[in-house]
This record gives structure tokens, C-alpha cells and sequence, in this order.
């Protein structure tokens, strides 16, 4: 495993972070001001025992609310009011649950029932909106020094009485042990700020730049970040194409890794490659990682360039029949056209993550070893996985090397070829890409073979295997099932691996019938071919390793810092209940 690959999924495991916020803005204004009128219930019922007092402070309290959310909104970058009603929702929230613990503690400990704790959680709840304004908001630690009060003070003079505020406000233990929380926020908020220095000048800046891009779809300033830290590099593109005289195809092999995320840089690059092949094409997964993800639209743009710039290295008529070798959970599928070779690499229906670089390596020395001109290996990427473990990844080299050995020994024969795709169909699903699924059928010593192709994040376990028996129930012969892992999104994905796999959200039997019908249109279009092994070779900005570990350690400092800060915090939460 490579240390980016660690970097990147510790990254990962960060995600899921970004998904605590409410789905709608609606609703966090719905609980804010459900949150606020129960602490308007608890101050003025078990605090003030003022009762009658709540036809006319809860009103204005709720009223406060809205007038402050919409204040809020004025002062945060971009304007945006969700963010001012996410910061509220949290806010009123812990507002409540510290009077709560207040009027808890009071009980237990049979103390009378004190406005210290109204006016501890108001100070609390100003260092928490500190906390919030710097980090997510974009708004500057001395504007959010000025801005904090605003709501829960707000609050608090609708709900006290005019005559407790003199001795409530000006109780010192109260003051000491707020202004102690606004110290803590502050510091809290400068400290993690640098944690990712030298390599992250700004840690909120970074942080604030993902949340515009995934909220806002705002790329510029995170694809900003990440062009101005990535480097050049050659990176090369196979392809195999086959030719008739009526259809053009492409399978594609870009060296390039879909990602980081949609809508960032490269991460919908698939789909881009598809349509730059006339919709006409099968756009694989490589053996590559996220250290060749593409930074910006300005690099997917001259990649896409680079793509007419080809030079063929091998043309031909012939292919040999396929060779498939299983070895335990390990299966590599194989095509020899001519002398180069296209090896197709699964685990399905166990998974994995990415197949590491080792892999190809040895199988490329050992292709060269045989006297093979060229190697194509193809990561399937068609089922939900960890990283490959020593003994998986010792089978899938031998299963490689046995295809490979065996398909020099096979007999070639003229080829015919048919592809067929989704293009008609429609298919307008959430854990599909926009590039849709396709089929590719391959007519060989008078026997039909069948290629799958979906342009989706991995496929979910099992899915590759119905499909396979479904083909193979009528009759068909279904080779494998390839994803081109494609980083597209059509809405903001809330799990914890940031995407839906094909058949998570589509049921199995509706793709097994759309897959089977392009299909069936592939085997139609069935004519003679010649084929066309393709290179193209091209300068361009890759994001490289370096940025995943610098991020990945400024996230974890500032986690870690975080921890610190909230435990202590908590800690003189509590002691204050005693107090």
C-alpha cells in the first residue's frame, strides 16, 4: 500500500464530519426554533417562574431568532443564509442543554434555582458561535469577536426581565467563567488554523473552500489550493480501437485517476473522455491512485487535448479467444490482440480498494519477460472492498501470469465486434454517472463474448455476479463487468464513503434487464473489424502525494488539538455545576 493511499483514506475517514449538518436548511430552522422555545419554556417556567410571562417572550424570542439569523447571514462569506440557520440550529441546541444541566444540577444538589447558569450558557454559547464563524464561515476571529453576542444576547434580553439584568449580567463568577470559554474558542480557533503549516498556510481556508465546493458547487478556490501545489508530469493513455466500416470504438485506458471529488478537477473526467470518443467508448480504471487525480478544469482541459495526439503502435484483424483464470478469490480475464495483451483484474464479489501499482509493475516485467510488445491492465473496480490483502494480492499476480501464459499459446482468429450503450435509455439514476452503462460484444471463432461496462463509483457486491448469471441463463457469455469509477455526483452524497456503487441505490433487476438489452442491441451491430493499440503521452499538472499527507496531517493536528479543547472545556463545564 502506498503512503498517499493511507493519506487519502485517512482523509476518507474524515468525511463523515461534513454529513453532521441537517440535510435542508428548513429543518435546521425548524429545531433552532423548536430549540429555542423549549429554553424559553425552562428559563421562564423552572428559572423565573414566570409563567404568564410566555405569551409575550416566547413570541419575541422566536422573533429574535429570525431577525439574528438573517443578521448572521449578512456577515458570512458568500452571504449565505443555510450556514447562518446550521450555526443557529447548534447553537440553540447546546443553549438548551446547558440550562437544562443547570436546572439539573440545581435539583440534585438542592440549590435554588440561579441565573448563573442562563448566563453561563448565553457566554457558551458566544464561544461556540466563535468557534463556528472562523472555522466554516469565513468570517475573521476580531469580526467574530463582535458578532458573537449577537444572537444569545439577543435571546437572553427577550427572556429575563429587565430588573434581573443588572444582577445577572453582572454576576462575576458567571462573567470569569464565560469570558473564559471566549478565551478558550479564541485561542482554539487561532491554534488550529496553523496546524497545517508550512504545507497548509490555512487550515479554515482549505476547510471553508471544500464546504463552498461541495454546497455551492464553487470550484475556484479548492481547485486553486490544489493547482498551485501540483507538479507536472508525463502521464500516457492506451486505448484499444476497433474499427468496422460503419462503427468506431474505444476502449480507453487513461493513466489518470478519477478525482479528488466532484465537482474538483478530474472527477468527472470519465465521463468527459466518453464524450470526447463520441459516446462510442469504455473508459477503464487503470492501476493507478488519487496521486494522479487531475487539480483543475484547466488540466482536464489539456489532457482532453492531449487525446488527438496519438500514435499507433499496433494495428491488426486478429484476437485470440479469452482466457480466464481463477485462482481463490482472485480473477484475471485476458484478450491477446496480436502480441499486446488486455488483462482484466476482480475480486468481485469480495472487493477491494484500488489495485496497487506493485501489481502492474510485476506483471508488465513479467509480460516483457514472455516477449509481449505491450500489456494492458485493467482494474475491474466492480465490487466494495478493503485494501488487498498480501495472500489476494499473491493469487491475482499468479492468476495474471497463468492468463498470460496461456494466452501466447492460443490461436488467433479474425474479429467482429459490436457495442451498444444506455445513450437512448435515459437512465437517470443516483448511482450511475452520466456516462451510462454499455455493452461490448466480441465475435471470435464463431463464438460470442460479452463486456460489461458502467460509468459509476464501484458496483456494490454481488451485482457483477447476477449479471453474469443472468447473461449466462440465456445463453450469453457476460466475460466481466468493469466501472470506469468515475468521482461524479448528481446530488450531495450523505454516506460515509462520499458515493452511492452502482446497485446501491438501482435495484439488481432492473440493471440486470437494461444490460441485457444493450446487449442484445450489441450483438446486433456485430460486423467484421480491425483493431488499432494506441498511445498518447502528454504533460500535465497531477495533484501527486505530497498534498494528501500535508492535508491528512493538518486534519489530524486539528482533531487532536480539538480533543484537547473540548475536554477541557467539558471539564470546566462541570466543575461550574458545582459552583
Amino acid at each position: 500500500m502506498t503512503e498517499s493511499h493511507d493519506d487519502v483514506t485517512n482523509i476518507h475517514r474524515r468525511y463523515s464530519l461534513t454529513l453532521l449538518n441537517p440535510t435542508s436548511r428548513y429543518h435546521s430552522l425548524i429545531i433552532s426554533i423548536i430549540a429555542a422555545a423549549i429554553a424559553s419554556f425552562v428559563i421562564l417556567f423552572v428559572y423565573l417562574g414566570k409563567s404568564d410571562e410566555i405569551l409575550f417572550r416566547l413570541p419575541a424570542a422566536i422573533g429574535v431568532l429570525a431577525v439574528t439569523q438573517y443578521i448572521d447571514s449578512r456577515f458570512i462569506k458568500n452571504k449565505e443564509y443555510s450556514k447562518s440557520l446550521h450555526m443557529s440550529l447548534f447553537g440553540n441546541l447546546l443553549w438548551l442543554a446547558i440550562i437544562l444541566s443547570g436546572a439539573a444540577a440545581s435539583t440534585i444538589l438542592s440549590k435554588d434555582m440561579s441565573l448563573f447558569y442562563v448566563t453561563e450558557a448565553m457566554m457558551i454559547f458566544a464561544s461556540f458561535r466563535i468557534g463556528i464563524m472562523t472555522t466554516t464561515l469565513g468570517v475573521s476571529l476580531k469580526k467574530a469577536l463582535t458578532l458573537c453576542f449577537l444572537q444569545p444576547l439577543a435571546l437572553y434580553l427577550v427572556l429575563v426581565p429587565a430588573d434581573l439584568w443588572a444582577s445577572s449580567l453582572g454576576d462575576q463568577l458567571a462573567l470569569g467563567i464565560g469570558a473564559t470559554f471566549i478565551v478558550i474558542a479564541s485561542t482554539w480557533s487561532s491554534v488550529t488554523d496553523r496546524t497545517g503549516r508550512p504545507g497548509v498556510e490555512s487550515t479554515h481556508k482549505l476547510l471553508q473552500a471544500y464546504l463552498a465546493s461541495i454546497s455551492k458547487r464553487n470550484f475556484v478556490e479548492v481547485e486553486s489550493i490544489f493547482e498551485s501545489k501540483s507538479k507536472p508530469l508525463t502521464i500516457f493513455t492506451s486505448q484499444i480501437r476497433l474499427r468496422s466500416k460503419d462503427n468506431d470504438f474505444r476502449m480507453v485506458l487513461p493513466e489518470v485517476h478519477p478525482g479528488p471529488y466532484h465537482p474538483i478537477g478530474g472527477s468527472n473526467i470519465t465521463y468527459r473522455i466518453f464524450k470526447t470518443m463520441n459516446s462510442c467508448a469504455m473508459v477503464m480504471h487503470s492501476v493507478s491512485d488519487h496521486a494522479l487525480n487531475l487539480p483543475s478544469q484547466n488540466e482536464v482541459e489539456n489532457y482532453l487535448q492531449s487525446l488527438s495526439n496519438y500514435s499507433v503502435i499496433k494495428n491488426g484483424t486478429i484476437c485470440t479467444e479469452p482466457v480466464i483464470v481463477q485462482i481463490n478469490k482472485a480473477r484475471v480475464t485476458g484478450l491477446l490482440f496480436d502480441k499486446t495483451a488486455v488483462l482484466f483484474l476482480s475480486l468481485s464479489p469480495h472487493g477491494m480498494e484500488d489495485v496497487p501499482n506493485y501489481i502492474k509493475k510485476e506483471i508488465e516485467q513479467f509480460a516483457s519477460n514472455r516477449n509481449y510488445e505491450k500489456v494492458l491492465v485493467v482494474d475491474c473496480h466492480n465490487a466494495m472492498g478493503k485494501d488487498i490483502s498480501q495472500p489476494d494480492s499473491q493469487d491475482m499476480l499468479k492468476a495474471a501470469k497463468a492468463t498470460l501464459e496461456t494466452l501466447i499459446t492460443k490461436e488467433s482468429h479474425p474479429l467482429e465486434f459490436g457495442y451498444a450503450n444506455s445513450d437512448n435509455m435515459k437512465l437517470d439514476v443516483m448511482d450511475l454517472g452520466p456516462g451510462g452503462i454499455g455493452v461490448l460484444c466480441l465475435k471470435i471463432n464463431n463464438l460470442k463474448y460479452f463486456l460489461g461496462w458502467a460509468d459509476s463509483n464501484n458496483m456494490e457486491n454481488g451485482l457483477r455476479e447476477r449479471v453474469v448469471d443472468h447473461f449466462s441463463k440465456n445463453g450469453m457469455s457476460l466475460l466481466e463487468m468493469c466501472t470506469s469509477d468515475t468521482h461524479y455526483s448528481s446530488t450531495h452524497v450523505r454516506t460515509r464513503t462520499g458515493y452511492y456503487p452502482f446497485g446501491k441505490i438501482t435495484k439488481f433487476d432492473d440493471i440486470e434487464g437494461w444490460y441485457f438489452k444493450i446487449a442484445q442491441d450489441a450483438e446486433k451491430n456485430l460486423t467484421p473489424a480491425s483493431f488499432e493499440v494506441m498511445e498518447q503521452k502528454a504533460e500535465i499538472k497531477v495533484m501527486g502525494s505530497a498534498i494528501y499527507e500535508e492535508v491528512s496531517q493538518a486534519l489530524d493536528k486539528s482533531l487532536a488539538i480539538t480533543k484537547a479543547f473540548m475536554v477541557g472545556s467539558f471539564a470546566l463545564f462541570i466543575a461550574s455545576l458545582f459552583l
